[in-house]
Order: C-alpha cells, then sequence, then structure tokens
C-alpha cells in the first residue's frame, strides 16, 4: 500500500490521481475528511483501500506498517498569514517528527513536502545544498515550521536515525486543478480567472520597492502535474537521501502569469495595481527561483511545463469547464 497525508488537498489529490492512472490502487488516503467537506471533489473518486483520519494514521501505520510500500507525507497547515506558532509546532513539526520516527522504525521510504518559504527573503539564494540550510531565515511562522522540521531532518539522518530513504521536496508557487478550496492561499491563476469572469479584470499587488516595477515581482510558478511526476519519480528512485528544491527552475513575472491567464480565457487584458495588504507586506518575496541542479544530478529526466502552457492547459481544460471552481 502506498500512503498519502493530505490527499483531500491540492497536491495529495493529484498524487492520488495520477498513482490510479499508473494501476496504484491500493492506496491509503490520510486527512481531516470531517471537518473539510468542501474537499470532497479532491478524492471522492479515488480508487484506495480505506480513508484514515489525520489525527488516527500515527497509529493506523504503527498497526499496517507491514503492509505498507511507501509514505508520501504532503499534509500541512499552509497558510502564510497565521501568526499561531503552537498551531504549526503540532500540525506541521511535531506530527511530521512523529512519522518520521513511524517510518525509520518500520524501515518505510518518505516523501515529504517542506516549502520554498524556507528561503525567506532570498537573501542566501535558492541552493537545496544542506551545508546552507541553516543559514536560512525564513519570513512567517509557516516558513519557520518548515524550516524547523527540515534542520531536524538532517540532524536525525547525519545521527543514523532516518528512513532507509528520504526526500523533502522545497515546493515553489505550485498552481493548478484541485486547489478550488484554498481561498486565498490558491494560486494568483487561480484568483485571476475568478476575478476576470466577474470583472473582465485583474488587480495585482503593486510593487513597493524601488528595484520592482509593478507587477514584476517575480516567482517560480511551477505547474501542479510537474510536482506529481517528480514524487512519482523518487517513488520508484529511492536513492539518493536530501531535500530538493521542486520549481520550474524560472522566475517568472505576475504580469506574465496573469496575461497568460487573459489570453486562455480568450478575454483582452484589463490589469491595474492595488496596495499589498499590510498583514502581509513586510514578509512579501519579491523573488523566489528554484536551484534544480541537485534534483537533474541525481538524474531526475522530465521537463517542466513552461508557465504559458500550464496555465493554458489549468484554464482551457479545469477552469472554464466547470465555472463553479
Amino acid at each position: 500500500m502506498i500512503t498519502i497525508t493530505g490527499a483531500a488537498g491540492f497536491i495529495g489529490s493529484a498524487l492520488s490521481a495520477r498513482l490510479n492512472a499508473e494501476g496504484f490502487n491500493d492506496l491509503v488516503l490520510v486527512d481531516d475528511f470531517k471537518s473539510r467537506p468542501d474537499k470532497l471533489r479532491n478524492h471522492e473518486t479515488r480508487t484506495c483501500v480505506q480513508r484514515v483520519d489525520r489525527s488516527e494514521f500515527p497509529n493506523w501505520l504503527k498497526e499496517n506498517e507491514n503492509q505498507v510500500q511507501f509514505v508520501f507525507h504532503l499534509g500541512a497547515r499552509t497558510d502564510t498569514t497565521e501568526q499561531d506558532k503552537g498551531l504549526f509546532d503540532r500540525l506541521n513539526l511535531h506530527y511530521s517528527q512523529e512519522i518520521w520516527r513511524l517510518c525509520h522504525q518500520y524501515g518505510l521510504p518518505l516523501v515529504y513536502a517542506s516549502s520554498a518559504a524556507t528561503y525567506g527573503g532570498g537573501e542566501h539564494g535558492y541552493s537545496d545544498d544542506h551545508a546552507l540550510t541553516g543559514q536560512l531565515k525564513p519570513l512567517n511562522p509557516y516558513g519557520d515550521s518548515k524550516q524547523n522540521f527540515d534542520l531536524w531532518a538532517l540532524e536525525e539522518a547525519e545521527a543514523g536515525r532516518a528512513p532507509y530513504f528520504w526526500a523533502g521536496l522545497k515546493f515553489f508557487n505550485v498552481y493548478g486543478p484541485g486547489e478550488y478550496h484554498k481561498a486565498r492561499m490558491a494560486s494568483v491563476v487561480l484568483h485571476a480567472f475568478r476575478q476576470i469572469g466577474k470583472t473582465q479584470a485583474m488587480k495585482l499587488f503593486r510593487s513597493h520597492r524601488d528595484d520592482y516595477a509593478n507587477g514584476e515581482q517575480l516567482r517560480d510558478f511551477v505547474y501542479v502535474k510537474d510536482v506529481v511526476d517528480v514524487c512519482h519519480w523518487l517513488m520508484h528512485h529511492r536513492k539518493d537521501n536530501g531535500l530538493y528544491n521542486l520549481g520550474s527552475g524560472q522566475a517568472r513575472s505576475f504580469l506574465d502569469l496573469t496575461k497568460a491567464t487573459f489570453a486562455a480565457m480568450d478575454v483582452p487584458e484589463n490589469i491595474g495595481f492595488i496596495d499589498t495588504p499590510m498583514d502581509i507586506r513586510d514578509t512579501y518575496q519579491y523573488f523566489t527561483e528554484a536551484d534544480l541542479t541537485k534534483l537533474r544530478s541525481i538524474g531526475y529526466p522530465g521537463e517542466m511545463t513552461s508557465l504559458e502552457e500550464g496555465v493554458t492547459e489549468y484554464v482551457k481544460s479545469y477552469l472554464l469547464p466547470n465555472r463553479t471552481l
């Protein structure tokens, strides 16, 4: 069996769909299914052997470890505006530590979700070299929780207390089908699609730095199908432990992304600007770009989808056919 935490979420649901398509139907889907009925469409059609509540998963794993072949730990609290450190400690740090320890104890391979939020303002660059990890300074409690687990995992691995294979994936700005429930944390593609659909226009955050023009803030936008491709490859690779960036490898502007969305919707461009909200202005990242050197060095062969190609497929194949998203 293959277990996926966060299975009702964005990336977890995309991964379960890919695995089903590959003939992997012995999936165990793990999430907080009861409190988020709005996520039902992300997992209701998946073929699986069992759905397990997030809180019950550690005990379930203890009782069923001899049947599990692989663990994907993709579940987390991902709200970058949340300031409750205790909440992140419980859901992102301590829970992940428990899963790590069980995978080490039972000899189970583990791929877990880290985040590009660990890079903070990017003052130390975007290299996933382990020697640089301790220098990173995240800008919010969410990023801190991911950074704290990465550092802990590296310490455990150094001490010989790690799964026989493990990989922590630093997801950059992921977009694509299955993110409809993420509200404010959804990708700019989805926000643009909804706003353009209602107003025939899109307002982006204004730049509050002299070195960036409005809309020219740069992010590494990565299509969720590329993220899933890497997860699928690592499931078969099972060597070369460590932290890995997972992005497109190319920073693009919010203007580029928005223009691609207008084009995919066949709506004339009409782009304006509003002030960045105060609660995120001081921690706003103006540039991110995944250095994929290490992922390529271990043999990952896949090509990343271009921004225009990914946005076009997302809009035309998923968003336009279902205007309720």
